[in-house]
């Protein structure tokens, strides 16, 4: 399955480990040029190295998706360089699980600014490309709490379900430009989401479910290559999977 990934230009944001970084390595070796996006500059890089040394196209531009200009740069880059971008993947995200009552302000921000703000910077770089080409394809990734609140998860939720939102706002929006959009929504994958998870008591509870259940990241690699490789006049809107033994 490679036909429709062949030679398109593939931006990915949170490609330095988990679900960005295993999407970059199955899509490269599928004749993709990937770009990679992400704050850790040398892990991107190493990747990027990699790939490149197995004969695949791939660049690494180090990217913090709380800027507006430095998405904007990750993708313009690629335009640049190649005349277009065929997908853009929204993918960097964070998830701090806490109650409520314990107050964690700061990670409130965070997660709004990287997992909505992030989110819409990357669509705000590459909306104006896709609109002149007529072209292109925004897979924005949520999350099954983007489909259910639990306890502990309530704004990382909120974060996921504004994410939903905005790609079927998307969506119907950008039909007229022939422009495609797809929502992404995992269940328990391995990554290294929970390193994120500053209480100790919730992250050791989740790390212990997760580490029962959870697929591989090349799960979510294989579901963005799905959606990437049908034909421009098909749709893939919305997917939505988890481990078979995930009861949430």
């Amino acid at each position: 399955m490679s036909q429709e990934i062949e030679n398109k230009v593939v931006v990915i944001t949170g490609a330095s480990s988990g679900l960005g970084e295993a999407t970059a390595r199955h899509l490269a070796e599928r004749g993709a040029s990937v770009v990679l996006g992400a704050r850790r500059s040398e892990r991107i890089a190493a990747l990027a190295e990699e790939l490149s040394a197995k004969g695949h196209k791939a660049k690494a531009i180090q990217t913090d998706v709380t800027d507006q200009q430095q998405v904007k740069k990750l993708v313009d880059t690629p335009v640049n360089a190649f005349g277009r971008i065929d997908v853009m993947l929204n993918n960097a995200g964070l998830m701090p699980l806490a109650p409520l009552e314990r107050l964690k302000v700061d990670e409130w921000d965070r997660m709004i600014d990287v997992n909505i703000k992030g989110v819409l910077y990357g669509i705000a770089a590459a909306l104006p490309h896709m609109k002149a080409q007529k072209s292109g394809h925004i897979i924005n990734v949520s999350s099954v709490y983007g489909h259910v609140v639990d306890p502990g998860a309530t704004v990382y939720c909120a974060t996921k379900f504004a994410v939903r939102a905005l790609s079927e706002g998307l969506r119907k929006e950008v039909t007229p430009y022939n422009i495609r959009t797809t929502i992404i929504s995992p269940g328990a994958v391995s990554t290294e989401l929970l390193e994120h998870i500053s209480e100790k008591d919730i992250q050791a509870g989740t790390k212990e479910f997760v580490s029962r259940i959870a697929v591989s990241a090349d799960t979510f690699a294989r579901t963005v290559a799905f959606a990437v490789n049908e034909p421009d006049d098909v749709d893939i809107n919305e997917i939505l999977f988890r481990p078979t033994a995930q009861p949430v």
